[in-house]
């Protein structure tokens, strides 16, 4: 029977994608229901209120899944150029790449004898993939798909947007103030709970981070807000 090598569980393996989630979910809550508190602070009708915000969903998810786009492809292209660069090295001069290789495990603790031992094997296996991930520091092979990056991107910022949206869909304006700020919070609260638990991280602080940022961002909005509908309206 066959055994995993690592049966730990380890939490840095879901950095990436667990990093897109909690920012796409965090910038679509805090985001849309920021501009939402403004709104609300400066007079907005509650029509008004419902298509700003179904607009700041929409156009959200668009924005963040383009950045997300651009950012991975911009990343893959950069890492794919690197790896033909030193493609291109191993071919002209493999000797000096070995003893690069060698110095690299030398500047880790080993003795130069083990140091080379160890370089000429992973060489013999897969140059490459040695040079890429000790020298350049590319721990696996280039998978990420920009597309499927973009669409996860766009989802996790509907998945926030949609609470604010929601709340000023079904209540009335004159209870939108305290609904929004709590129910933001709330939310926040949860996406930090939820982070916590996936990353095995402290709750209380991912917790606090979160809302503590909310915090901010909902009372900044209001008092612009409020400010502009005194002096505009």
């Amino acid at each position: 029977m066959s055994r995993s090598i690592h049966p730990e569980r380890h939490y840095s393996s879901r950095n990436n994608w667990l990093r897109a989630g909690v920012l796409g979910a965090n910038d679509g809550l805090i985001s849309t229901a920021s501009l939402l508190m403004g709104l609300v602070a400066g007079g907005t009708d509650g029509r008004t209120l419902v298509l700003s915000g179904i607009a700041a969903l929409v156009a959200g998810a668009v924005s963040m899944s383009a950045g997300e786009y651009v950012s991975v492809s911009s990343q893959s292209d950069t890492e794919r150029a690197d790896l033909a660069k030193e493609r291109q090295e191993l071919d002209r001069n493999p000797e000096a790449e070995l003893r690069e290789l060698t110095s690299i495990y030398e500047s880790r603790g080993l003795d130069h004898a083990l140091a080379r031992q160890v370089a000429e094997a992973l060489t013999r296996h897969d140059d490459l993939q040695a040079h890429a991930r000790d020298e350049i520091g590319l721990s696996e092979t280039i998978d990420t798909n920009p597309l499927q990056a973009a669409w996860a991107s766009a989802l996790a910022f509907i998945c926030g947007a949609i609470l604010p949206v929601l709340v000023v869909v079904v209540l009335p304006v004159y209870v939108m103030l305290p609904a929004l700020a709590s129910s933001t919070l709330a939310g926040l609260a949860g996406l930090g709970w939820l982070s916590a638990r996936l990353g095995g991280a402290p709750v209380g602080r991912a917790v606090a981070r979160l809302v503590g940022w909310g915090v901010i961002a909902l009372l900044a909005t209001y008092l612009v807000g409020d400010m502009a509908g005194s002096v505009f309206l």
